[in-house]
């Protein structure tokens, strides 16, 4: 899966840019607040929907614009294809594949397949268990639109519960119309967790292979899957949790309350683990998410580097950069560093400055 130009128009601080890009690493290096950022910002925007930086469409239009249009021109499996979307400030977003309109954003999921790895990503594992969610959520959704689709629902399906549970404490009567979300939940979040549990049990051995490769053999990395609730017990957890829901307006069990744990020989990374350690956990998954995927789709992903090479050290940044030689890789950074530069002929390097985009430098 290859990138081969990328064009926008009126896109954040770019009123127009269009670029070709190396199969194998570019560069975008400045100062900040120049741009670099944004230019990944649309490849994911493109591949999920959504910005990674979780702005809204509108504040992604350029300030003195009414709308936005992104254009790649990819290669996936031999064949090119071109991908359209256009952002508009009053109305819903459009988007093409090859030209042909599609009814939902949605079904760009799948057609272009990125890993994003930014500085907040390093803080996964000490973080909450939100961040963790979503990164089984982004992955999953990329890789079968059936989730997608699931976890919408079951998210519609929440906020209505939720907004219910409101209701019952001003009108206990309210309370015989539960069931109806109870068996909606129940229906989506079940299939939510089989496919998490999957993606995990997946997941896991290349992990450990990884980790263990990257800590020269010293530890041991274990990840856990840890449900809020089985799939046989969610329906009586929700009804017998019904007082407890009502008084806290807000719904206690289901897969929105998952978590992920890691284990580095036997102890809690986020626990007792040093901040090396946390890191290099981090690091281990983005490299295990990008062979995973790769067995999944039968094609490499296109990896999205925001910034976080100046986060590592000298070893973390070797083990990542010599994982990625045959992915296309996208990086942003502030200098190019010598060894950055030099690691191979094919790389692409490209001087942002003011939202002007130089090749070369």
């Amino acid at each position: 899966m290859i990138i081969k130009a990328l064009q926008l128009k009126d896109f954040r601080n770019y009123e127009n840019l269009d670029i070709g890009f190396s199969e194998k690493t570019n560069i975008f290096y400045g100062d900040n607040a120049q741009g670099k950022t944004n230019i990944l910002e649309s490849i994911f925007l493109m591949a999920t929907t959504k910005s990674y930086r979780g702005a809204k469409e509108k504040e992604m239009i350029r300030h003195d614009s009414g709308e936005s249009h992104i254009r790649i021109v990819m290669n996936k499996m031999g064949a090119d294809h071109r991908m359209d979307m256009h952002l508009k400030k009053n109305s819903p977003k459009g988007a093409a594949i090859d030209g042909i309109p599609i009814r939902r954003s949605s079904e760009l999921y799948g057609m272009l397949h990125v890993i994003s790895f930014s500085p907040e990503d390093l803080t996964l594992i000490k973080n909450g268990p939100s961040e963790r969610r979503r990164f089984m959520d982004m992955e999953l959704c990329q890789l079968d639109r059936v989730y997608f689709s699931n976890l919408a629902s079951y998210g519609k399906a929440l906020a209505q519960r939720n907004n219910l549970l409101k209701q019952i404490d001003r009108d206990r009567a309210l309370a015989a119309t539960i069931d109806i979300w109870n068996e909606q939940l129940v229906k989506y979040g079940t299939e939510i967790i089989k496919a998490r549990e999957d993606f995990i049990n997946s997941l896991a051995p290349v992990l450990c292979k990884k980790h263990e490769s990257i800590s020269s053999g010293k530890e041991k990395l274990r990840i856990e899957y840890v449900k809020n609730t089985r799939e046989e017990e969610f329906l009586e957890k929700l009804e017998k949790s019904l007082d407890r829901d009502i008084y806290l307006k807000a719904t206690s069990y289901g897969p929105h309350k998952d978590d992920l744990a890691f284990f580095i020989n036997d102890d809690n990374v986020r626990i007792y683990g040093s901040q090396g350690q946390q890191r290099t956990a981090a690091l281990s998954l983005k490299l295990s998410e990008i062979e995973l995927v790769k067995k999944r789709i039968g094609d490499s992903p296109v990896l999205l580097l925001d910034d976080v090479l100046s986060e590592l050290d000298r070893n973390r940044q070797n083990s990542l950069l010599n994982e990625i030689k045959e992915v296309q890789t996208f990086i942003t950074c502030t200098g190019l560093e010598e060894f950055i530069e030099s690691r191979s002929s094919d790389n692409r390097i490209f001087h942002i400055e003011g939202g002007k985009v130089i090749l070369g430098g």
